[in-house]
């Protein structure tokens, strides 16, 4: 991090100051002649004065509202790591920096780590600091089980995505190397080069959710190995971790970004982007965000910055955190999502160049999720006729013979809280899918219930349930098939989901 003397960030928010008044038409002042000369403003240097306030206040509001879109990823992840490595040793979904987490079923109705988990994969994930040196992971033969490992940059960018797909099932050894990192890999390891120091690797293995088969898919974890580079083919041993009684376990790692003030978030993001630079396509954000005094390596001092900029800030997490919100059906309207039939999806996921709102709004619904060709997220907040979803009305969700959503991997069909987090019920049951023995119609054809109470014991295989109140639905398909029929060209539709009169 670049230090500055007071007086230099003094002369840095004076400098500051004196733009803003250029970018709205204003002259910096001349010194006065004599006290003689000094007068009272006029009724209408008053009014210009105001004016020139206003702007500056105007201007510095929209700046920030953009610079917190686009920090949004960096800033959750960053939160999420937090949270995730304050253990000392690996313990359900949390585990020390370096060390897998190797969930061992899946997630229940208690996960808030991360918004919108999936229950169908037992996650295999782990968070990597390669700013001094690369880490090796080793993946076993995966035996032609589907599985993923994608990895995201502190911008939440898949860069890699090892997997059956991609890579096969066979075993693998891959390096992870830092952006700045230059050097010669052992032989036979794949190199993977993040363009961050922080690297997620969150892996999924799929799971049909039986002992015999979780028992399967612990074998395979438990052979997943990650270890610095300096120590590879060396007896390597973990060391504990540090916990931190600072951070916040219990509250939802979003509602933990969406609570810190301006200033709080501003000054995080200038000191994560030190490690975690942004894109040279970031270039002109960059040159934005400098406008309020947020720079790279800088702290974001604050305190000495213009009031009026400083005031304009001030609203910034709301502004943006309610555009973020809208942009599922705003993002259709400018054609970067597509909606069919009351589902809203896109194939803008997992690399996203400079698409910040685009990037943000899947960070606040979906951290973690893939590139389309790896995975596909129909959501749906509305039945057929455009009414939101409510735990006190019935649902059904239709499926001609031959027409289950097309996917090479699995697809699940999950229920989600108004806060994208799993529905407690008593069948423990949060997804519907690939997996699932459904009992079929006559005429081959699937329909699958959507409401709070079991609508009967011969129905109740094709039964999701749902909450008291508002409630989201969200439709995956891993590997989707790329010929017809297929999400991705359109040649296979959503069909809409129809309240039960």
């Amino acid at each position: 991090m670049i230090i500055e003397t007071r007086l230099a960030r003094r002369l840095t928010a004076l400098a500051l100051t004196v733009l803003s008044l250029t970018a709205c038409g204003q002259k910096t002042p001349e010194p006065a002649a004599s006290a003689d000369a000094a007068k009272a403003p006029s009724a209408q240097q008053a009014q210009q004065q105001a004016e020139a306030a206003a702007a500056r206040e105007q201007e510095a509001r929209e700046i920030a509202v953009d610079a917190y879109i686009f920090g949004y990823p960096l800033v959750t992840m960053e939160m999420t790591r937090r949270v995730m490595t304050n253990v000392e040793a690996p313990a359900g979904s949390h585990a020390p920096m370096g060390q897998f987490v190797r969930m061992r079923e899946y997630p229940t109705a208690a996960f808030t780590d991360v918004t919108a988990p999936n229950a169908d994969t037992l996650y295999t994930t782990v968070w990597l600091d390669v700013s001094r040196q690369p880490w090796i992971v080793s993946q076993p033969d995966m035996r032609g089980r589907y599985f993923l490992m994608p990895m995201l940059d502190g911008w939440t960018t898949v860069f890699a995505a090892p997997g059956k797909r991609t890579t096969g099932t066979a075993a693998q050894k891959y390096a992870i190397t830092g952006p700045g990192w230059q050097g010669k890999l052992p032989a036979g390891v794949t190199e993977y080069k993040s363009p961050t120091s922080i690297v997620w690797l969150l892996g999924r293995i799929y799971s049909s959710g039986t002992p015999e088969d979780y028992q399967a898919v612990h074998a395979l974890q438990d052979k997943f190995t990650a270890v610095p580079l300096s120590t590879y083919d060396q007896p390597y041993s973990v060391t504990a971790g540090r916990v931190d009684a600072s951070i916040n376990e219990q509250l939802a790692v979003r509602e933990q970004v969406n609570r810190l003030d301006a200033v709080a978030y501003f000054k995080l993001l200038a000191s994560l982007m030190v490690t975690n630079p942004p894109s040279a396509d970031d270039a002109p954000m960059v040159a934005r965000m400098a406008r309020i005094g947020l720079i790279p390596g800088n702290e974001f001092a604050a305190a000495e910055l213009d009031p009026m900029l400083l005031k304009g800030l001030a609203e910034a997490p709301r502004l943006a955190q309610e555009k973020i919100a809208g942009w599922m059906k705003a993002g259709v309207e400018a054609g970067e999502n597509r909606e069919e039939n009351g589902w809203v999806f896109s194939t803008r996921t997992g690399v996203y160049g400079t698409d910040y709102l685009q990037r943000a709004f899947i960070t606040a619904i979906g951290l973690g999720a893939n590139r389309p060709q790896d995975a596909v997220y129909p959501t749906s907040e509305a039945d057929a006729d455009g009414q939101p979803y409510s735990g006190a009305n019935q649902y059904v969700l239709h499926f001609d013979k031959g027409q289950m959503p097309p996917a090479e991997g699995f697809w699940s069909l999950t229920m989600y809280n108004a806060d994208f987090f799993f529905v407690d019920n008593r069948l423990g049951r949060y997804t519907l899918g690939s997996r699932s023995k459904f009992s079929t119609n006559r005429d081959g054809s699937v329909d699958l219930y959507l409401q709070r109470e079991s609508p009967g014991t011969d129905k109740e295989s094709n039964w999701l349930p749902a909450p008291d109140g508002r409630f989201i639905l969200m439709l995956r398909l891993y590997w989707p098939r790329e010929k017809p029929p297929s999400i991705l060209d359109g040649s296979w539709k959503i069909p809409p989901v129809k309240r039960i009169e």
